[in-house]
């Protein structure tokens, strides 16, 4: 692997499922050594999630957890085991962050606390992601993404006015967590270069999702306005909406200039002075209802290509099974193949920002246990028999 903008630092990695792997799995990707704990014979949950190639399920064979693991290594432990503990502490001696999703106390009673790790290595970052964080009435409750969607109050806003909240699709909450995360650890990182202090990152998934609410917290703060559903329509852009075309949905929206959109749309009555003001989202029925016509005409790449000529911002809804040969994505070359022993040769989504001088570098996802060797061999001077020892005693 080449040189990568955090090549150097060490990762011990005890997250599961997705919110602490989707963290690691960004620090690997650039460059970090991140060394997945997993436990022995099981490993990751995420590698019991499909999807799985021909809907037949193998550990190895994950579709999520492939995505959310590449550029690891995988070792098993048994960190609840008093030789898996004394293992585990000699590698946070050479650890620089450690991660780490468990709930509200387990490392507690593991003996694998921040407090207890940090006293083994004071300039260890360690990042501890929960639902509802380390404090506060709600910290021992029990959470997933749809949990935090709902009290981080997304779900408050999604979905269409008079019908129930709408959570976005797949792990939306945890995804933003892990971002978060790794923000937090790279902040860490830096403090740490300067003072030599590590520290410790309480993440809270509910405060993640909080945290993207766009205007509707401080709107409220302001004067106490509640935004409400309004399902695909933007609170006060009009038009902002997903229409149907004559072949697929498209999203529309107008540009800077009101006469030139309803030019584009075919749509006089548009430039009717209530219509053209800054508050004809409160007329976005009567909007919606002059544009549909020209839309409905139209099939959705002309719209597409139409409005950029115009420079208006209109595009095309593209479905899972278009990403892939959409030819902005292959001028990029944003979807990367890499092969798996198990699983074959997949396509995997590309870095999530580019660095000119220190690119990301995907390589997959680790099969379980498959760098023991490596690790405790050759990282920590174990010998073979001892190594062999401990697999015999589940240990590892």
């Amino acid at each position: 692997m080449s040189e990568g903008a955090l090549s150097g630092l060490l990762v011990l990695d005890l997250s599961e499922n997705v919110s602490g792997p989707y963290c690691t799995k960004l620090l690997a990707d650039y460059g970090a050594d991140v060394i997945k704990v997993e436990r022995p014979g099981a490993g990751d949950p995420a590698r019991q999630a499909g999807p799985f190639p021909g809907d037949r399920p193998d550990p190895e064979q994950s579709g999520l957890f492939l995505l959310l693991n590449t550029g690891k290594r995988s070792i098993t432990l048994d960190l609840a085991s008093e030789r898996g503990a004394e293992i585990f502490k000699r590698l946070v001696q050479k650890a620089d962050m450690l991660v780490e999703n468990y709930r509200p106390g387990v490392t507690a009673g593991l003996g694998i606390d921040y407090a207890a790790l940090s006293g083994i290595n004071p300039s260890l970052v360690m990042a501890s992601i929960t639902y509802f964080g380390q404090d506060g009435p709600c910290r021992d409750w029990n959470g997933c993404d749809l949990v935090a969607q709902a009290t981080g109050g997304l779900m408050a806003l999604t979905g269409e006015s008079g019908l129930e909240p709408l959570r976005l699709p797949l792990e939306q909450a945890e995804f933003q967590a892990g971002l978060n995360a790794a923000v937090a650890l790279l902040c860490a990182i830096y403090f740490r270069d300067e003072t030599g202090e590590g520290q410790h990152i309480d993440v809270s998934v509910q405060e993640a999702v909080a945290s993207i609410l766009e205007g509707a917290l401080t709107a409220y703060s302001y004067s106490g306005y509640v935004m409400q559903r309004i399902g695909p329509r933007h609170q006060h852009k009009c038009p902002s909406t997903v229409m149907r075309a004559r072949d697929q949905y498209v999203h529309i929206q107008s540009g800077a200039y009101w006469d030139h959109f309803a030019a584009l749309v075919e749509a006089p009555q548009l430039m009717e002075p209530r219509l053209a003001s800054v508050f004809r989202y409160r007329y976005a029925d009567e909007v919606e209802a002059a544009i549909s016509p020209w839309v409905e005409r139209h099939a959705a790449e002309e719209i597409f290509d139409r409005g950029q000529e115009w420079r208006i911002p209109v595009a095309m809804v593209l479905g899972v099974e278009e990403l892939t040969s959409d030819p902005q994505y292959e001028a990029r070359g944003y979807f990367q193949q890499m092969d798996h022993p198990r699983a074959g040769r997949l396509a995997y989504p590309g870095a999530p920002f580019r660095m000119s001088r220190t690119p990301a570098e995907a390589r997959r996802a680790p099969l379980l246990g498959e760098h023991n060797g490596a690790i405790y061999a050759g990282m920590l001077g174990l010998p073979r028999d001892y190594i062999a020892e401990l697999e015999d005693q589940g240990v590892i």
